[in-house]
């Protein structure tokens, strides 16, 4: 049977300045396993708090409301909890790890995620593979995870992580930003090899209709002010590329 990921009425808040600050205010959304799902919306509409909370990033508290995988409450889980049900973030801005190579930290998660530790060769084979697909040299393997590498080369690594690992859903946050096209198509072959390969369900993020050429989405879901503002298929995302956010600003 196919997973499910589901919110309901998801209300996050986070700590700033001035206390408390409520950025969702009441979230309704469900991805089937082989979906894909486009969150789009101006600046500060949400969009990376929503990918944060269902992550489990310790900043976002989670008010009221539930996130659910196959009827499971994911708020209650730690975030190594959330990653061995099968949610992946692949973040908008990776973070290096130093003393940690890529093929150590590779190994690890998955040993972690599977319960044991996949055979050597078969490993290094689907690694090589991976890379080799990604455009990624075999020397990133001994380089520690992100450290020195370009904002192209960090998003080819995080898809390199999606690959390997193989979530029941992954969250994009923005894996377009600051990518030129060529890095554009390698990322967006990657996610689709991993949707071909695991039946994934993606729920990707971003500003621009310009992944969407690549990774095409079956539903599109537009974020204003902490909610969604408009739900559709594809030609919604047609839409938002013709007229912008204007209309929905005007009404938020």
């Amino acid at each position: 049977m196919s997973s499910v990921l589901e919110i309901k009425d998801l209300h996050v808040s986070v700590e700033t300045d001035q206390g408390a600050k409520e950025i969702l205010k009441g979230v309704n959304l469900t991805i089937k396993q082989g979906e894909t799902h486009a969150i789009m919306g101006p600046n500060g509409s949400g969009k990376s708090t929503l990918a944060y909370a269902i992550a489990g990033h310790p900043r976002y508290e989670v008010t009221s409301g539930s996130i659910l995988l196959d009827g499971e409450e994911v708020t209650e889980m730690g975030v190594d909890e959330r990653a061995q049900a099968g949610l992946f973030l692949a973040m908008q801005y990776p973070v290096e790890i130093p003393g940690v190579t890529n093929a150590n930290f590779l190994r690890t998660a998955k040993t972690a995620i599977d319960g044991e530790a996949p055979a050597i060769r078969t490993w290094m084979g689907d690694v090589r593979e991976a890379m080799k697909n990604l455009r990624m040299d075999e020397s990133f393997a001994a380089r520690n995870v992100n450290e020195g590498f370009s904002g192209g080369e960090k998003k080819r690594n995080e898809i390199l992580q999606l690959e390997l690992l193989k979530p029941k859903f992954a969250v994009l946050d923005e894996t377009d930003s600051g990518l030129d096209v060529d890095a554009l198509k390698i990322v967006s072959e990657g996610v689709n090899r991993a949707k071909e390969g695991s039946d994934l369900g993606v729920m990707l993020i971003t500003h621009y209709t310009r992944i969407l050429r690549y990774i095409k989405p079956d539903f599109v879901h537009v974020f204003v002010d902490g909610k969604i503002a408009e739900q559709g298929g594809p030609e919604l995302a047609d839409r938002l590329e013709a007229e912008g956010y204007d209309r929905f600003l005007v009404d938020a």
